[in-house]
């Protein structure tokens, strides 16, 4: 199986990172591209990450890690099976403080933006006619420089908007993230599911931590309710008859919400430990 990976830019390290937690072997060398991976039975590509939705969709290879944002605005037939994670963005219009108030209000006017094919169809959505132009790189200067009434990019803080004179307007027109992709017709059906399930894994093993603790008896019940685990906890009798212990996967954005609960309901010795890997 070929599968795309970035080769620079914000999607690529952590691209590679994740890959490498998946039990695929990755470059050590950023002047590598391309690289073989006999154990999995898998080459890894590493291509600009504009193009590799343009490969994934032709067929020359059957998946890839990109971003959504990408994938859209190429027009390729590749689909998404997975978000990952990282790497998350909001695409928004901006422009003069004012000048206009939504989408609707671009009919007629320049939009400028890296991403043109991504805000045609977006524009398109909403039966608006617009004149957008493409520019490589920053795109803030458009509207100063002339070149547009408004602006089409990835908005983070809005500090550099702010910057340039500008506010954003109107509904986000996407919210991106790095995607798995793959194309539609692939004849490497088995060898992707594994791919989906072991990043599946990756995944979750970064947002869940694993939890342990003793419970009282009389509060199995109560504690359970704090610690549902993906399908049920795990109680098991200590050698105290009074007391069980319990073991949950819960959010790690919660873990320490969820131990403070868990001690006043009158849970004892909680410990916590990292997930490196899971299949669910």
């Amino acid at each position: 199986m070929r599968i795309a990976v970035p080769n620079k830019g914000s999607l690529s390290e952590p691209a590679v990172e994740m890959l490498r937690e998946a039990g695929y072997r990755v470059r050590r060398d950023t002047k590598e591209l391309v690289v073989g991976d006999p154990d999995n039975d898998v080459e890894f590509f590493y291509l600009r990450p504009r193009d590799i939705a343009v490969y994934v969709g032709k067929g020359r290879v059957d998946a890839g890690i990109t971003g959504r944002d990408l994938l859209l605005d190429s027009g390729s037939t590749a689909e998404e099976l997975m978000p990952l994670g990282f790497a998350r963005s909001t695409f928004r219009f901006a422009g003069r403080p004012g000048a206009v108030a939504d989408a609707e209000g671009l009919a007629g006017k320049r939009v400028a933006t890296s991403y043109p094919g991504l805000v045609r169809a977006h524009l398109a959505e909403r039966g608006v006619s617009a004149d957008v132009v493409r520019l490589d790189g920053a795109v803030e200067t458009a509207i100063t420089l002339g070149v547009a009434d408004a602006i089409a990019d990835v908005v983070e803080t809005g500090t550099t908007l702010r910057n340039q004179g500008l506010e954003v307007f109107g509904d986000p027109i996407l919210r991106s993230e790095a995607v798995l992709i793959r194309r539609p017709e692939s004849s490497q059906g088995t060898a992707i599911d594994v791919l989906h399930r072991r990043l599946t894994g990756v995944v979750t093993a970064r947002e869940y931590v694993m939890l342990d603790y003793d419970c009282p008896a009389a509060l199995v019940e109560a504690a359970s309710e704090l610690t549902p685990g993906l399908e049920s906890p795990t109680v098991s009798p200590l050698h105290d008859k009074a007391w069980f212990a319990v073991r949950a996967m819960v959010p790690r954005r919660q873990t320490n919400q969820i131990m403070d609960k868990l001690y006043d309901l009158g849970a004892r010795a909680i410990l916590v430990t990292d997930i490196t890997a899971c299949r669910l």
